[in-house]
């Protein structure tokens, strides 16, 4: 990643020096640099000549491992830069670090800012989405660099903006991914559905993923879904994605954005349900064994419409997509309440669109929804939205149930499912939850027909009237 965005700053015309501990890194960059167009980046081997090298106000910007390495780093530089110089972390670090360094650079005379990057190593190269928080001032500094080096989309711009105050940049970022976790998963069981219930050949399946990559799920995931499922196998017959290993890795921003989520009360169904499916696919030995155990055939055995399925799944998968986004963007505002950032959802939206994972069409229209209504209180109520979620449920709702019936597991798009039909509902059954509550712990619980909050002596009642 650093690598690549090193020389995707100098190929936009802007000089640019680098440092790496382990020297043969550097050089390989500037090999690389020569190789790639001549491109201008000067390697140093060692922290004081890389710092010396710099144009005051130096701005260095850094992708390393989160955590401790980032503050070793930091002491590193820190030792050689003077005041006014500033520090950009590029990494995927905890918010409250870079609040943390933020201030402690701030008592040095240090301007500092916590960057979210997304686009993988390609995107760093070739444009990526760039997420900037922190010091405004040290935003000011770099800004004339980020907006040539960020992905460009036409009718819409560079692909940055300044995010906002404090650790918000890696907050959004953080919350981005989370959104990955869950758009990830959702295409995951689509083609587990397909594969298992529709019967469907790998050879089909990129046929059909291909096809939805040209309409309203255009998107960087579904593309690369629809590449994936055309790949042989190398190394023996048959196709690599077969040859894959069920056990998905993780890095930790999906769990904390599923944490974030449960500190702010916000329903995030669709993004824990990604995350649950890591773990337990984690669980790969046990899951053998346990497929002993639990043998039988759980399909219904009844035949199946391929093309109503290919097309009930792309509606299922749609309405899932737009409830993972409307549940990270209720994350990111609630965040931005709690903190006092002041982010514009519109904004974010924007500058997803390209360069970043997560990037797909329908990106533009969450922003013109929230240029519609920058209070608006969930994705889904938004007038386009909500018509699109009822147009596209009943097939929702068949997939889930087909699903089910055949033993294939849903968790995102059920997950999904409930969201959509606990938010829509008017009255839900809250309320003996909190009359259970209120029995073993008087807890209390407010009323339908007058205003007030009130405990009832359940227990005794109860005992009263079953004694009479």
């Amino acid at each position: 990643m650093g690598q690549n965005l090193a020389l995707n700053i100098a190929e936009k015309g802007f000089p640019i020096s680098v440092y790496n501990r382990t020297t043969s890194k550097v050089d390989e960059t500037v090999q690389r640099a020569k190789v790639e167009g001549n491109l201008p980046v000067y390697g140093f081997h060692d922290p004081a000549s890389f710092v010396n090298s710099i144009q005051k106000p130096r701005v260095v910007i850094m992708l390393v491992k989160a955590g401790a390495p980032v503050d070793q780093t930091i002491a590193t530089l820190a030792a050689h830069l003077e005041q006014g110089d500033c520090i950009i972390d590029g990494g995927n670090e905890w918010y409250e670090n870079t609040e943390r360094r933020e201030k402690a650079m701030e008592e040095r005379g240090l301007l500092y800012l916590g960057m979210g990057v997304s686009g993988g190593e390609e995107g760093a190269r070739n444009g990526p989405s760039l997420m900037p928080g922190g010091s405004f001032e040290a935003y000011k500094y770099i800004e004339d660099i980020l907006l040539k080096v960020a992905a460009q989309v036409p009718d819409s711009g560079p692909c940055v903006t300044y995010v906002g105050k404090g650790g918000s940049g890696n907050f959004v970022k953080m919350v981005h991914n989370g959104i990955e976790y869950g758009d990830m998963q959702l295409i995951a069981e689509a083609y587990d559905v397909l594969k298992s219930v529709g019967k469907l050949t790998n050879s089909e399946l990129q046929q059909v993923f291909s096809e939805w990559n040209k309409g309203e799920l255009l998107s960087f995931l579904i593309e690369i879904t629809a590449d994936i499922f055309g790949i042989k196998d190398e190394q023996g017959e048959g196709y690599l994605v077969d040859k894959v290993l069920d056990k998905t890795g993780m890095k930790g921003t999906g769990k904390w954005t599923v944490q974030q989520a449960a500190e702010l009360s916000v329903a995030a169904p669709t993004i824990e349900a990604s995350l649950d499916s890591r773990f337990l696919s984690g669980l790969k030995d046990e899951r053998v064994e346990a497929s002993k155990i639990f043998q039988g055939d759980y399909s219904t055995g009844l035949p199946v419409d391929k093309a109503q399925l290919i097309e009930d799944v792309r509606q299922a998968l749609y309405a899932s997509k737009i409830c993972s986004y409307a549940q990270g963007m209720n994350i990111i505002k609630a965040k931005s309440a709690e903190k006092g950032w002041g982010l514009n959802l519109g904004e974010l939206a924007r500058i997803w669109k390209g360069g970043c994972i997560i990037r797909a069409i329908f990106l533009d229209r969450i922003k013109k929804a929230y240029d519609r209504n920058a209070d608006l209180a969930n994705l889904l109520v938004d007038p386009e939205f909500a018509q699109e979620i009822m147009d596209r449920q009943a097939a929702w709702r068949r997939v889930v149930c087909l699903a089910i019936n055949n033993g294939v597991s849903t968790p995102g798009m059920s997950a999904s499912l409930a969201y959509f039909d606990s938010y829509r509902r008017d009255r839900l059954p809250a309320n003996l939850v909190q009359a259970q509550r209120d029995y073993f712990g008087a807890h209390t619980y407010e009323r339908v027909d007058m205003p007030g909050s009130f405990h009832t002596e359940w227990f005794k009642i109860a005992r009263s009237n079953s004694n009479n």
